[in-house]
């Protein structure tokens, strides 16, 4: 079972669940990657703008307007957890984090509370520092729908979110290293797309190339704070 970790004070017990508000929306972030085609450098902590990557996806959910962000780390984890500033997150311990991405997908949403605190859970991605808190917005201005996922000139990206009811289904598609993908294929005609294009990017961090899009040639942020 994945572990996770809260970095904030428990909440306040004689304030019952059934009290959040109903319309509240998890952000949960993947930052389990160990960057296999960077040379082994994970993505949680390549540097953008001083500081780690993983600070600045988690700042973007709650700037967006998420009730609570929870990460899943994997690679490099006490690493990640010495030097980024995950303050007010819920840490997961992803323990198969190396068979791809659908093992961290897992592992999130198994963290996830299931006493109706949040109708909803918008799943972002650590290697995507175009997309702001903007684009997290209007994806979570449609948690009406239930199911919703930023579009990119029309073509689906993240981030995306799945209502409460959707999480065991997911979860259970997510194999490998597609994700949600299976899964977003298979109820596309369920899904809400939010252009998202004109305030976001959708590039990813995966290839040595793609360190110059990051503003600090994305050198590894633990090496800078040691």
């Amino acid at each position: 079972m994945p572990r996770a970790r809260n970095t904030s004070p428990p909440p306040d017990p004689a304030r019952p669940p059934s009290t959040a508000p109903a319309a509240s929306t998890a952000g949960l972030l993947l930052a389990a990657g160990a960057g296999r085609r960077l040379g082994g450098r994970p993505k949680a902590l390549l540097t953008h703008r001083g500081r780690p990557l993983v600070e600045h996806a988690v700042r973007a959910l709650w700037a967006g307007g998420c009730s609570r962000v929870y990460v899943v780390l994997g690679a490099a984890s006490d690493e990640v957890r010495a030097h980024a500033d995950l303050d007010g997150c819920v840490l997961v311990d992803s323990p198969h984090w190396a068979d791809g991405m659908g093992s961290s997908l897992r592992a999130g949403l198994a963290a996830l509370p299931r006493d109706g605190r949040y109708g909803a859970v918008l799943v972002s991605l650590v290697d995507q520092p175009g997309i702001g808190a903007a684009a997290v917005a209007r994806v979570l201005a449609a948690s009406g729908t239930g199911l919703a996922a930023a579009a990119y000139d029309g073509e689906r990206g993240h981030p995306v979110l799945f209502g409460s009811d959707r999480w065991p289904d997911v979860a259970r598609s997510a194999v490998g290293d597609r994700g949600a993908r299976a899964y977003l294929t298979e109820h596309a005609d369920a899904l809400t797309l939010v252009e998202c294009g004109d305030v976001a990017e959708a590039y990813d961090i995966d290839l040595p190339e793609d360190l110059s899009r990051l503003d600090g040639a994305g050198g590894p942020a633990a090496r800078a704070a040691t």
